[in-house]
C-alpha cells in the first residue's frame, strides 16, 4: 500500500524523477522522462504494479519498517535515510545523478553498527503497471525488457527471481557498502555502461553544491527557500528547459474524489511564475533556457497560445483514463495526459508577458523574437481580451468573464506598453494605451460588487474567488485602494479554513459548481501564500509572518509541499511535488525578507 503523500522523498536527475517513501520503497518512476510511462506505479495502485523496496528484511506477513530518519546531504537531492534496527544501524542513500547517458537510479547500503539483514525486492512493471517484462541475466547483469523499453539491474550483491520479483538478501556490518545501479535504455541498443556509483555519488553532490551557491537569497528563510529551489530545478527537464508543474499524476485533491490530474508537462502559467522566482533568486541560466522553450514552443504561431506543452514543446497531449489501475487510495481515475491543454485561458497571455518583461528588467540578454513575440499576443488579446474563457483554474464548466484572466490581459498589455516605452520595441503606443484603460474600466465596473466592497469571480457573480489576491501583487490596483482590502478581507471571511489556510473557490460539495466537478478539494496551498503576501502589502506584516510560518510547517520533513492541505485529514493532497506551491514560498519569504516581517 502507498504510503501518504507527505511521506515521500524527491529524487531526480532533470529529466526524471523518482518519489522514495518513509519505508524505502520506491513507488512510482517514469523513465526516461518525466512523462514516459511509469515502470513503477505502485503509488496508484498496489505492489502489483511495480515497486524496488530496499531497507532491513522483514518477515512475510510484516510490514516493512519505516526509516528511523530521514535528510538530504545538505542541499543536494541525495536522500540518505536510516533504520535503527535491534540487529545494529544501517544507512541507504537514494540519488539519480544529472543525466550524461543512461538514466540511473543509484541506492547505496552502508553499514553503520552491527550487523543488520537486508532485503532488496524489485518488481519491474512497464506500461504503468500493466506488462511483466522478460526478466533474464546478461554477463551477470539483470534485465527487463518490454517492446522498446530495457531496464539493467546492476548489484555488488547476488540476485534471484522468485514471484516474478527480484530479490536480493545480504547482511552489511560497519564499513559495507553495498550498491545497486538501475539503468534504462532503448532496448534495441547496447547494454548502457557498467555503472559507478560511488563516483557518480561524488559528481552529484558536487554538482547540488555548485548550483547552490548561485543563491543570492541569504535571508531568515534560506533553508525553506533553497528547498524550493532545488525542487523547481529538480523539476526543470535539462535538455529543453521545459518546467513541469509536478512529476506525477493522478494524485487526488481529494481523497477517494475524481479531481486527478496529469500534472508532468509545462504549464505556461507554472513555468513563467517559476522563471520568475528563479531571476529573483540569481539563477539567470534556468531563466534563459525556459524563453528559449517557450519560443519554440509557441513558434509563429501565438494566435493558437496553448495553456501548456510537452517538455520538449509537443502540442497534443491527449487526456487517457488507465482502467488497471484504482488510483491513490482509490481515487480513480487515474489519467494521462491533460484535455485542459487547448483550453482558453486568457490570463496564460499575462503570466508570460509577465516573465518575459521581469527577464528583460533583470538583464537578461535581449532575444528579438521574444519582443516579437510579445507584441503579437498582445494583437492577439486585442481582439479576444473580451471573451469568456475557463480561468486560471481550468473549469470543466461553461466559459465566463473570469475577473483574473482580464486584470492578467490588463497586465499583458501593461508590461509590453512598458517594453515599447523603453524603446526596446515598436508598436502603437495610444492605441494600447486606451486598450489598458479600457480593460481596466471594463474590470472595475463589472468585476467589483461595491454593495460587499470586493472583486468577485467573474462579471455578474457573487462568488469570490482567490486569484483575485493578485491584483495588487501585478499592480492593477495599488494595495491601499478600498477595493483591494475589501477583497482580501472577504476572501479571509468566506474563502478561510478553520485554520486560516485560503481554498480557491467555492466547490459546492457534492454538486457541480463552477469547475464543472463533483466533489470538494483542499486548501490551496498558492493562494494561502498570496494571502501572507497582500497581508504584508497592506500593512498587516505581523499577520503575514504568522501565516507564511504555519503554512512552512505544512511542508513533510524533508520540506517539499504538495498542491493542497486537506484540512479535516490534515494532511497533503494533490500531485507531488508541486511547483506552483514551492514558488509562491519563495516569493513570499522574498517579500517578509525585505519588509523585515520576521521572527528571530
Amino acid at each position: 500500500m502507498a504510503g501518504r503523500i507527505e511521506d515521500y522523498a524527491l529524487i531526480g536527475d532533470m529529466q526524471t524523477a523518482a518519489l522514495v517513501c518513509r519505508d524505502g520503497t520506491v513507488d512510482w518512476l517514469c523513465l526516461p522522462r518525466f512523462d514516459s510511462q511509469a515502470i513503477f506505479a505502485g503509488l496508484l495502485g498496489t505492489e502489483e504494479h511495480g515497486f524496488w523496496r530496499l531497507g532491513p528484511a522483514y518477515g512475510s506477513h510484516a510490514q516493512a519498517p519505516v526509516a528511523t530518519r530521514r535528510n538530504y546531504r545538505g542541499d543536494s537531492l541525495i536522500l540518505e535515510s536510516e533504520w535503527d534496527t535491534p540487529r545494529g544501524t544501517v544507512r541507504v542513500t537514494d540519488f539519480m545523478p544529472p543525466r550524461d547517458g543512461a538514466p540511473q537510479l543509484i541506492r547505496i547500503v552502508e553499514g553503520v553498527s552491527g550487523r543488520v539483514p537486508m532485503r532488496s525486492a524489485l518488481r519491474m512493471r512497464f506500461s504503468y503497471g500493466r506488462i511483466v517484462p522478460w526478466v533474464h541475466k546478461v554477463d551477470n547483469r539483470t534485465v527487463g525488457v518490454a517492446g522498446p523499453d530495457s531496464v539493467w539491474l546492476d548489484s555488488d550483491t547476488d540476485t534471484y527471481g522468485k514471484d516474478l520479483t527480484t530479490y536480493s538478501d545480504f547482511t552489511v556490518a560497519p564499513g559495507d557498502r553495498i550498491t545497486f545501479t538501475l539503468s534504462w535504455q532503448p532496448s534495441h541498443k547496447e547494454p548502457p555502461a557498467l555503472p559507478d556509483p560511488e563516483g557518480s555519488l561524488e559528481a552529484t553532490a558536487e554538482f547540488w553544491r555548485e548550483w547552490v551557491d548561485h543563491c543570492t537569497y541569504h535571508g531568515p528563510y534560506r533553508e525553506a527557500v533553497v528547498r524550493s529551489l532545488i525542487t523547481l530545478k529538480a523539476l526543470t527537464y535539462a535538455p529543453t528547459g521545459g518546467i513541469v508543474a509536478a512529476p506525477t499524476t493522478s494524485l487526488p485533491e481529494e481523497i477517494g474524489g475524481v479531481r486527478n490530474w496529469d500534472y508532468r508537462y509545462t504549464w505556461l502559467r507554472d513555468a513563467a511564475i517559476t522563471l520568475s522566482s528563479l531571476l529573483r533568486t540569481g539563477y539567470r541560466e534556468e531563466a534563459r533556457a525556459w524563453r528559449e522553450w517557450l519560443l519554440r514552443a509557441v513558434a509563429g504561431d501565438p494566435e493558437n497560445l496553448q495553456i501548456m506543452y510537452g517538455i520538449a514543446g509537443e502540442r497534443e497531449l491527449g487526456e487517457a483514463e488507465l482502467d488497471w489501475l484504482p488510483g491513490y487510495e482509490n481515487s480513480g481515475p487515474v489519467r494521462v495526459g491533460n484535455g485542459a491543454a487547448h483550453q482558453l485561458q486568457l490570463d496564460v497571455y499575462g503570466e508570460v508577458t509577465e516573465a518575459l518583461h521581469l527577464a528583460h528588467m533583470t538583464g537578461l540578454a535581449r532575444n528579438d523574437y521574444a519582443s516579437l513575440l510579445q507584441l503579437k499576443l498582445i494583437r492577439y488579446l486585442e481582439k479576444h481580451w473580451n471573451q469568456p474563457d475557463e480561468g486560471i483554474w481550468e473549469v470543466r464548466g461553461p466559459r465566463r468573464h473570469f475577473v483574473h484572466s482580464k486584470v492578467m490581459a490588463w497586465v499583458a498589455v501593461d508590461r509590453t506598453i512598458k517594453l515599447i516605452e523603453s524603446g526596446d520595441a515598436d508598436g502603437p503606443l495610444d492605441r494600447w494605451r486606451d486598450l489598458r484603460d479600457e480593460i481596466h474600466r471594463d474590470v472595475c465596473e463589472k468585476g467589483y460588487d461595491p454593495e460587499r466592497n470586493t472583486f468577485t469571480q467573474s462579471y455578474g457573480s457573487k462568488e469570490l474567488d482567490a486569484s483575485l489576491l493578485l491584483i495588487p501583487q501585478m499592480g492593477f490596483l495599488p494595495p491601499d485602494d478600498k477595493r483591494v482590502i475589501g477583497t482580501i478581507e472577504a476572501i479571509q471571511r468566506e474563502l478561510s479554513t478553520d485554520d486560516g489556510f485560503i481554498l480557491r473557490y467555492p466547490t459546492e460539495g457534492a454538486d457541480e459548481g463552477v469547475d464543472g466537478l463533483p466533489g470538494d478539494e483542499g486548501a490551496f496551498l498558492a493562494c494561502s501564500f498570496w494571502m501572507a503576501d497582500d497581508l504584508a502589502m497592506i500593512g498587516r506584516v505581523d499577520e503575514a509572518r504568522r501565516l507564511f510560518e504555519k503554512l512552512l510547517l505544512l511542508r513533510n520533513d524533508l520540506g517539499l509541499l504538495a498542491e493542497e492541505w486537506d484540512p479535516r485529514l490534515q494532511r497533503q493532497v494533490g500531485n507531488f511535488p508541486q511547483a506552483f506551491s514551492h514558488v509562491p514560498l519563495i516569493d513570499t519569504a522574498l517579500r517578509l525578507t525585505a519588509s523585515g516581517a520576521y521572527g528571530g
